[in-house]
């Protein structure tokens, strides 16, 4: 009997830590998807802007550490240009739409007079 007890046990453990993971699966999949779609444009904008630079000292003849980490500067810069530029946006966006949002509701209410 304690056998069959906690062999139910065991597989209803089972059972709801399979389940717990697929639904924190099916929260995880979209923000994936998203970043996804954001994270790899950025990447490629970050690689093209840092190589011809880092190809430059290259040539030039500086050691490779003191390119990579130039490089790496480069990068770090760029992102937060990016990162600044995004948050600037978003704030501009929302301006933008209240602003139009009241000259639509001045337009309307013109039009009632």
């Amino acid at each position: 009997m304690w056998l069959l007890l906690r062999a139910l046990l065991a597989q209803w453990a089972v059972r709801h830590l399979v389940l717990r993971s697929f639904g924190s699966l099916l929260l995880l999949l979209p923000l994936a998807a998203i970043l996804k779609a954001v994270g790899f444009p950025l990447l490629i904008l970050l690689g093209i802007l840092a190589l011809p630079l880092m190809l430059a000292l290259f040539v030039i003849g500086l050691p490779v550490l003191l390119v990579i980490l130039v490089g790496a500067v480069l990068l770090a810069i760029t992102g937060l240009v990016v990162a600044l530029g995004m948050m600037v946006l978003k704030i501009a966006l929302v301006v933008c739409l209240v602003l139009l949002a009241v000259r639509a509701i001045r337009v309307l209410r013109r039009r009632d007079c």
